[in-house]
C-alpha cells in the first residue's frame, strides 16, 4: 500500500524544504545554529501542516544524531522515562546529545513535562518540541526557560504553489498521469496554509480520473472535495470559521446555534481547552456586568473539563455555552479597556497625582508623595470625592454602563456616590 502523497513528498534536506524562511533561509537564525553543528533545545510554534515534524527529522539527519520521537497523545510519564534511558544508553565520550522530539507538547500534562525537564538540564537530550498552542500557556516555565521557542507560518501562496508543482513533476505517482493545473485558488483554499492538507487534496483530486488526464479547475477541485473531506478542519480555515459563529452565537444570545457549533468543533476533534479559553474570553468580552457570574462559569467549566476530558467534558461545555448564549449581554469592559489603552497611548507617561503615590521612605514623605490623600475607609459610606486621574485627563470617562438591568444598579450607584462627575 502506498503512503500519502504528504508523507511520500516529505523533504530530507533543508534545501528542499518549503516555507519558514524566516527560520531555515540563507543566514536565518535556525539554519545558522543547524550549520554549526550545535542546537539548542527549541519548540516549534505554529498551525499544523507547516513543516514542524519534517524539520526535525531533517535536523537529525543533517547533525547525524540518533534520533528519538514520542507523541504527547499516547505516551505517558513510563514512556518518556524509557525513552530517556535509551538516550542515556546512546551517549558516548564526545558525541552530540540524542534528539527527543515529542509532537504535540502541550498536550503533555506538568508531571509528563517535570519527568522531561531533567534530561534537558542534564543534556542527556536535545528537547525538539512541536505544539500549535502558545507554549507560554501550556509549557511549564521551567522547561520554557530551557528552550528556544521559534514560530512557524502558515505557508504562503507562493510556497503552497510550489508544493503542487513540485509534487506534480517529482512523485512517482502523480507522474503516472498527465496533470494540469488551470486554477490554484480552491486547491489553495481548502488547505488554509496547511501543506499536508493541501498535497492530500492533490492526491483526492488526481485520483479521481481513471483516464490519466487531470485537469484541476476551482469547480472540479470544489466538487471533489465536499464530497470527500470532512466538514471541519481544526487546523485550517474551518477552524477560524465555526469557533467565530460559536462566539457570534453567544454573543446574538441564541443557544440553538451555540450548541450546534460546540458540537461541530467536538465531532471535529477540536480541542477542549481551546473552546474553554474561548468561552473565557466571552464571558467577559460579551456578557460581563450584565451577569458577572458568567466569568466564573466560564473559568469553572474551564477548569471541570481538564479534569474529566472527553467525552464528559462535552456535557460541561454545553451547560457553560448554554448559559453564556443565555445570559444578558454588555461589551462595556471591553469598549472601557480598549478607550483607556487609547488614551494612554496618546498621552504617554503621565505623572501619577501626588496624594496617589506610594511614600516608603521619609524623603517621599518629604517630598509631599501620599499626602492629602484620603482613606475611603475612614468616611461615611467608605467613601469620599477625591480626584484618582492625572490632572491633564480629569473627567475624562472610559467606562459607560451597559443598558441592562445588573449595569443599571451600578450607574444609579456611581451617580449617587459621584454626583455630576458620574453622569452616563
Amino acid at each position: 500500500m502506498k503512503a500519502p502523497l504528504a508523507e511520500r513528498m516529505r523533504p530530507k534536506s533543508l534545501d528542499d524544504y518549503i516555507g519558514q524562511q524566516h527560520l531555515v533561509g540563507e543566514g536565518a537564525v535556525l539554519r545558522k545554529a543547524i550549520e554549526s553543528g550545535t542546537i539548542p533545545s527549541f519548540i516549534l510554534w505554529g498551525p499544523p501542516g507547516v513543516g514542524k515534524t519534517t524539520l526535525a527529522n531533517i535536523i537529525a539527519n543533517q547533525l547525524e544524531r540518533p534520533f528519538f520521537a514520542l507523541s504527547a497523545i499516547n505516551s505517558g510519564v513510563k514512556d518518556i522515562r524509557e525513552t530517556i534511558d535509551k538516550a542515556k544508553k546512546q551517549q558516548f565520550f564526545g558525541r552530540p546529545n540524542p534528539i527527543l522530539f515529542i509532537d504535540e507538547i502541550h498536550r503533555f500534562s506538568k508531571s509528563q513535562q517535570d519527568a522531561l525537564l531533567g534530561a534537558v538540564e542534564k543534556g542527556i537530550v536535545t528537547l525538539i518540541g512541536a505544539t500549535t498552542e502558545n507554549p507560554s500557556f501550556e509549557v511549564i516555565s521551567a522547561l520554557l526557560s530551557r528552550a528556544q521557542v521559534y514560530v512557524l507560518e502558515h505557508l504562503n501562496k507562493n510556497d503552497l504553489i510550489k508544493l503542487v508543482d513540485s509534487a506534480i513533476l517529482t512523485d512517482e505517482y502523480l507522474q503516472e498521469n498527465s496533470i494540469t493545473v488551470k486554477e490554484y485558488d480552491a486547491l489553495l483554499k481548502y488547505s488554509g496554509g496547511d501543506g499536508r492538507k493541501l498535497l492530500n487534496t492533490l492526491e483526492l483530486v488526481c485520483n479521481y480520473d481513471e483516464d490519466g488526464k487531470v485537469v484541476i479547475t476551482n469547480d472540479s477541485v470544489t466538487e471533489k472535495v465536499q464530497q470527500n473531506i470532512s466538514l471541519y478542519d481544526k487546523g485550517g480555515e474551518q477552524h477560524y470559521d465555526i469557533i467565530s459563529a460559536f462566539i457570534k452565537s453567544i454573543r446574538g444570545s441564541d443557544p440553538n446555534a451555540a450548541v450546534y457549533w460546540l458540537a461541530r468543533m467536538i465531532e471535529g476533534g477540536e480541542d477542549i481547552k481551546f473552546i474553554g479559553r474561548r468561552l473565557l474570553i466571552s464571558a467577559s468580552e460579551d456578557i460581563g456586568l450584565a451577569n458577572p457570574n458568567a466569568l466564573l462559569m466560564a473559568t469553572t467549566a474551564f477548569q471541570a473539563i481538564q479534569a474529566v476530558g472527553l467525552p464528559e467534558a462535552r456535557i460541561i461545555l454545553s451547560q457553560a455555552t448554554i448559559y453564556l448564549a443565555t445570559s444578558p449581554k454588555s461589551n462595556a469592559a471591553y469598549l472601557a479597556i480598549n478607550k483607556a489603552q487609547a488614551n494612554v497611548k496618546e498621552t504617554t507617561n503621565l505623572p501619577v497625582p501626588l496624594h496617589l503615590r506610594n511614600a516608603p521612605t521619609k524623603l517621599m514623605k518629604d517630598l509631599n508623595y501620599g499626602q492629602k490623600y484620603k482613606y475611603s475607609h475612614d468616611f461615611p459610606g467608605n467613601f469620599i470625592i477625591q480626584e484618582f486621574l492625572p490632572e491633564e485627563i480629569q473627567g475624562t470617562s472610559f467606562y459607560e454602563t451597559g443598558k441592562n438591568p445588573a449595569e443599571q444598579k451600578i450607574k444609579s450607584r456611581m451617580e449617587q456616590l459621584w454626583k455630576e462627575k458620574y453622569r452616563f
